[in-house]
């Protein structure tokens, strides 16, 4: 191994240990003990607290890929105290657990478990009273994984219609616009459900601006978009025609005022909620921060909010780190730059993917034959698209090492496919479950 390829294997090994610096931050246990305290008598949420005695039962609900250990957490800490629960979690995404029903379902395609959680979530919460104290576990996966479509909706209708929305580039914020309008459970309504019981929600962030309302579709906070939001954004990516005809009538029903908005901003059902954010992806990123410079390198912070088209984003990046080596700007070698966020990936071949491996595979193109640069691009959930991959690497050899196994990172980039050109390469990052959510990493190194 010569010089060059000795420091893109440390540069690589560098990445790995920021990347798991980054998920450590946002560890779902550490960050529900970090925010909540138990004295034995009373529970500290955030700045509020809870004497435990007022309460006839407490029962423990959520849903999302992180909430196992959340709700670990929970149960280690006020154990005896808990009543009863459910969860609803991604496949393999478990804990083990003593006083909470934990049930494993369909993500990010929900599917007819995630409806039993849903059903039985909803079912508790209708029967709970005013004596009863709730504590709601939300964290990325949410939305998927606590699917109840409305009445005369059905199952294939939702995933339909989520497919078609993922393929088309919709954000996250107009996806979950959707599923809050075609669900019993979303954008407030298991709020409205659990009223007049006193409801806290504790929430691992996995959306741009950490908006309380589009994480896991908001179940227990005001919803601040419409059934009209919903066909705008049908108009706007030109899907009208693809979406299904119950959908496209529940939605023109609620415009007419045929179906109840979903609960707004100064409905009393928000008058006994708590909603609280334990975890983010900017605190991931501070953590990130933090390693890269210990080892050694000088960092840029580039935003945590970044959305948009992948490969246009890999390219924004990779116009970065050429800038740093032509001009030393926006900081000197060597050089760290760190972003988050999620991006978006329009589907136009047939091939498989995520958009942090997508990203990879574009930065590869923009980034070849320049000296001594390797990027990473990573769910923080070990999770990218459909795959059991978390991202992947990308450097400076990638696209000369692709040419001598006859790999056309073109063809690869135009049919998505991204999967297959990191497996053949040996470039894909597995990290298994993480047991945490907050989007996506991304890092870009430069010596």
């Amino acid at each position: 191994m010569n010089s060059e390829s000795k420091t893109i294997s440390t540069m690589r090994r560098n990445a790995v240990e920021i990347f798991y610096a980054a998920i450590k931050a946002v560890q779902p246990g550490a960050a529900i003990k970090q925010h909540c305290k138990f004295d034995g008598k009373t529970l500290f949420i955030g700045h509020r607290s809870y004497h435990l005695a007022r309460y006839k039962n407490l029962y423990v609900l959520g849903a999302g890929k992180a909430t196992a250990p959340m709700a670990a957490a929970i149960e280690d800490m006020i154990d005896e105290k808990i009543t009863g629960g459910i969860i609803t979690v991604k496949f393999d995404h478990v804990a083990d657990l003593k006083h909470i029903n934990l049930i494993e379902a369909g993500h990010p395609i929900p599917d007819e478990n995630g409806i039993r959680g849903s059903s039985a979530i909803l079912n508790l919460a209708k029967n709970l009273e005013k004596d009863d104290l709730i504590l709601c576990l939300i964290s990325g996966g949410g939305s998927a994984l606590m699917p109840f479509p409305y009445d005369g909706l059905t199952l294939e209708d939702k995933q339909d219609t989520i497919k078609i929305l993922l393929s088309c580039g919709a954000t996250i914020h107009e996806i979950n616009t959707i599923r809050k309008h075609i669900s019993k459970i979303k954008g407030g309504r298991l709020a409205q459900a659990v009223y007049p019981a006193t409801l806290v929600t504790l929430i691992l962030s996995d959306v741009v601006g950490d908006d309380l309302d589009v994480i896991a579709s908001g179940p227990t906070v005001p919803d601040s978009s419409s059934f009209y939001d919903c066909k705008n954004i049908f108009h706007r990516y030109n899907i009208i025609d693809k979406i299904p005809k119950n959908i496209l009538n529940h939605i023109e029903s609620g415009i007419l005022g045929e179906i109840d908005e979903t609960p707004k901003p100064h409905d009393p059902v928000f008058d006994r909620t708590y909603n609280l954010i334990i975890g983010s992806n900017v605190e991931s990123l501070m953590s990130a921060k933090e390693k890269a410079k210990n080892l050694g390198y000088n960092v840029l912070l580039l935003s945590s909010m970044i959305e948009g088209e992948t490969r246009f984003i890999a390219q924004v990046h990779g116009a970065i780190a050429r800038e740093i080596i032509k001009t030393g700007n926006p900081l000197p070698l060597p050089a760290c730059i760190l972003s988050g966020g999620e991006t978006t990936v329009t589907i136009t071949g047939n091939g498989l993917g995520g958009r942090n491996q997508e990203f990879a595979l574009s930065a590869s193109i923009d980034i070849s034959g320049k000296k001594n640069i390797v990027m990473l691009s990573g769910g923080t959930d070990g999770t990218d698209g459909p795959t059991d991959a978390a991202g992947a690497f990308s450097d400076t050899f990638t696209l000369k090492r692709a040419e001598e196994i006859g790999l056309d990172p073109y063809r690869f980039l135009a049919n998505n496919d991204s999967y297959h050109f990191f497996q053949k390469l040996g470039d894909l990052f597995i990290t298994g479950p993480t047991n945490t959510n907050v989007m996506d990493l991304r890092i870009v190194l430069v010596t």
